[in-house]
């Protein structure tokens, strides 16, 4: 997957810009505070159709204009393919190859990103959302299963925890059954899909890792949830535990347990890298699954995604800068930095410049 051509209309801190991308390392240099990251967010919100940075999606809309237009021309191996976003304050219109979209669900797939930035240290260092999201936005590129499983989970888990503020007990307890089997035939689904995910992706973060630390540490991840080797298994289980749990849901007013809840184990030299990595340790840990994640798209879609890579150079010694950039030959990249001479070391590259939501000459 390579992406030929962006255009970014009233997008952030963008008026009007077309960007043209080589097929290797695109490099985006300039000063902090001038739009390169958000050209970055742009391509990573028409891969997924949502943003990593922003809760409302009327923050994409450049201030004091009434919509947002972002588009992107790609070649897959399938040929050419055209994305487009249209957004407005309280609503979207998505399109591929021009053609509208009845659900958000059909934009994953067309073109895959992974996006890595100093903020992905949440990813180690933070709660488990931050982990759970990360899976279910990975998944969900390359599972449209996995996505409708997730969103109807979802809505399912909010009206459960509405039905459990009622003060009616005798009427919830009589509620809860029908919304209890459903919550757990879509949640067998998703610790499936989670579970069958980690296993593909620990080896390849461990070996990423051991390439960017010179075999110094060892990266392992896993899950943390104890569930049965199959589907139907796994939903018996879950709705067992919904079942007993609901009193103790109706006092505590939410839904205690469910793969909500769940987290990933990562392990660096064996110890638990939430509570003892340090920032570098954290930070390569991250970096190693964001590489993962970029050779698991590929293994499962026969086309590697492209790869952005956010300010990631300021973070990283040299040793590793260099073992970075070889490990990213062969990709579609698109890589920010205040100083492009001083994290490429001479290695071929299509620069552009950005000031103030625009491209220099």
């Amino acid at each position: 997957m390579v992406i030929k051509k962006l255009t970014l209309h009233n997008f952030r801190n963008y008026e009007n810009e077309s960007f043209s991308f080589s097929e290797g390392l695109n490099v985006l240099t300039g000063r902090n505070a001038q739009g390169k990251t958000n050209c970055a967010e742009a391509v990573f919100y028409l891969c997924t159709g949502a943003s990593l940075r922003i809760r409302h999606e009327k923050q994409l809309i450049r201030r004091g204009q009434d919509f947002a237009y972002v588009s992107a021309e790609a070649l897959s191996r399938y040929g050419t393919v055209r994305l487009e976003a249209k957004i407005y304050e309280n609503r979207r219109e998505l399109f591929v190859n021009g053609n509208k979209l009845a659900r958000a669900v059909d934009l994953l797939g067309n073109m895959n990103s992974v996006f890595f930035s100093p903020g992905e240290l949440r990813l180690v260092q933070d709660g488990p959302d931050e982990r759970r999201r990360f899976l279910d936005i990975s998944i969900s590129q390359t599972s449209r299963e996995y996505c409708t499983s997730l969103n109807r989970y979802r809505k399912i888990l909010d009206q459960r925890n509405n039905l459990l503020k009622l003060r009616d007990g005798s009427a919830v307890l009589e509620t809860l059954p029908v919304w209890d089997e459903q919550f757990a035939r879509y949640a067998a689904c998703i610790v499936k899909k989670r579970r069958e995910y980690l296993a593909q992706l620990s080896p390849l973060a461990s070996e990423a890792h051991a390439h960017l630390t010179d075999g110094a540490e060892t990266l392992a991840l896993g899950t943390d949830g104890n569930y049965p080797a199959d589907e139907q298994g796994i939903y018996e289980k879950i709705l067992r535990e919904i079942t007993s749990s609901r009193e103790r849901d109706m006092r505590l007013g939410f839904t205690s347990v469910g793969p909500h809840r769940d987290d990933i184990r990562i392990a660096i030299d064996g110890a638990d890298a939430r509570g003892f990595a340090s920032q570098g340790q954290a930070r390569t840990a991250a970096l190693s699954m964001k590489l993962a994640e970029t050779e698991l798209f590929r293994r499962s879609s026969g086309e590697a995604p492209v790869l952005i890579l956010d300010d990631v150079m300021s973070e990283l010694d040299l040793p590793r800068r260099k073992k970075l950039l070889d490990r990213v030959k062969g990709l579609q990249c698109i890589l920010t930095c205040t100083h492009a001479e001083r994290v490429l070391y001479g290695t071929e590259s299509n620069r552009i410049r950005i000031q103030n939501g625009r491209i220099l000459p």
